[in-house]
C-alpha cells in the first residue's frame, strides 16, 4: 500500500497519539511518511552568528505508514482497490454509496 500513497494525498491517522488527525502527505519514503500538522515535535536550535538567537521550533516527525489510511474529502477512512478499465488505464478507486469513485490513475496504456 505504500506505493499507493503519494505527495499531497489526504490521509487520516488510525492509531497512536495522533489518532483521528487528518493531514496531507508531505513526503514518503520506505516505511515512514511525513504528514502536515501531525506528530509535531519540538526542536531546540542553537544560536547562530553573533546576532543570532536560540529558539525552539515545531517540526513534523515521520510516522509509520501502517498507522495511516487514505481518506475521502469528508475525512472518512477508505479502502483503495485497483482496476484496469476498458482503455487499459490502471485506476485506484473506492466504493461510496455502492458506486465506484476514482481516487487516482496509476498508469495509462498508450498502445492503440
Amino acid at each position: 500500500m505504500s506505493s499507493w500513497l503519494k505527495k499531497d494525498d489526504k490521509v487520516i491517522v488510525i492509531t497512536g497519539n495522533n489518532k483521528g488527525k487528518i493531514g496531507a502527505v508531505l513526503a514518503c519514503g520506505g516505511d515512514k511518511i511525513l504528514i502536515k500538522g501531525v506528530n509535531i515535535k519540538k526542536k531546540h536550535m542553537k544560536k547562530r552568528g553573533e546576532n543570532g538567537r536560540s529558539e525552539i521550533i515545531d517540526i513534523e516527525a515521520p510516522i509509520h505508514i501502517s498507522n495511516v489510511a487514505p481518506c475521502n474529502a469528508d475525512g472518512k477512512k477508505i479502502k483503495l482497490k485497483s482496476k484496469v478499465d476498458d482503455s487499459g488505464a490502471k485506476n485506484l478507486y473506492y466504493l461510496e454509496d455502492g458506486k465506484e469513485v476514482v481516487y487516482r490513475t496509476l498508469r495509462t496504456n498508450n498502445k492503440k
